[in-house]
């Protein structure tokens, strides 16, 4: 018998995370069993609860996943910009993007914010979310707006995660760019009244 690796115990996570996003994608929320997922995933539920503990912490991992996934797209996103408009540009794309607008990612955000409201971990994760938000929008802003900048990131990242939520819940939008256009627009209107 081959001893476990450490690549293969991380490609087991990630399936099981991965598994976990489809299958609350298909519920709709966190009414699923680790059972389903495992079985999704490829793996046994044993394996499951022993690498992560309970749903909770399966969704939460889960919920890593898709930011970590969200991240990479911002920095490749971030890699052509070569001013901080382009930059600003790049990362509320990235918020829209495709593949942050797939049913299932968008069913986890909207149950990961419900969870947040009664469970410490997701909120401590979320928050590591909207500081990363904010300090980059502030990163690219000040060259902008000067002092401004964190005052008009905080309203700007509020609007991306307004807008998301909202685009994500009607039925027939599969597609941020309506959204990322609005952002957008609310971006030079805020940098124009800031001069």
């Amino acid at each position: 018998m081959k001893p476990r690796t450490i690549e293969s115990e991380q490609t087991r996570r990630i399936q099981l995370a991965e598994a976990t996003i489809h299958e609350i994608g298909e519920a709709g929320s966190l009414n699923v069993t680790v059972g389903k997922i495992a079985k999704r995933a490829g793996v046994s539920s044993g394996l499951a609860f022993h690498y992560f503990g309970d749903k909770t912490h399966l969704f939460l991992a889960a919920m890593r996943h898709v930011m970590s996934l969200y991240s990479a797209e911002v920095r490749g996103a971030l890699l052509t910009a070569q001013t901080p408009r382009d930059r600003l540009t790049a990362l509320i794309g990235a918020n829209f993007s495709t593949s942050n607008f797939r049913p299932e990612v968008i069913s986890a955000w909207l149950n990961f914010y419900v969870l947040a409201q009664s469970s410490e971990e997701a909120r401590r994760l979320l928050a590591v979310y909207h500081r990363r938000l904010q300090s980059n929008l502030v990163h690219d802003l000040r060259p902008l707006v000067g002092d401004k900048a964190p005052a008009i990131a905080d309203r700007i990242g509020g609007l991306i995660d307004g807008l998301y939520l909202r685009s994500a819940t009607l039925s027939s939008a599969r597609d941020g760019r309506p959204a990322m256009n609005q952002v957008l627009a609310t971006l030079e209107a805020e940098i124009e009244h800031a001069k």
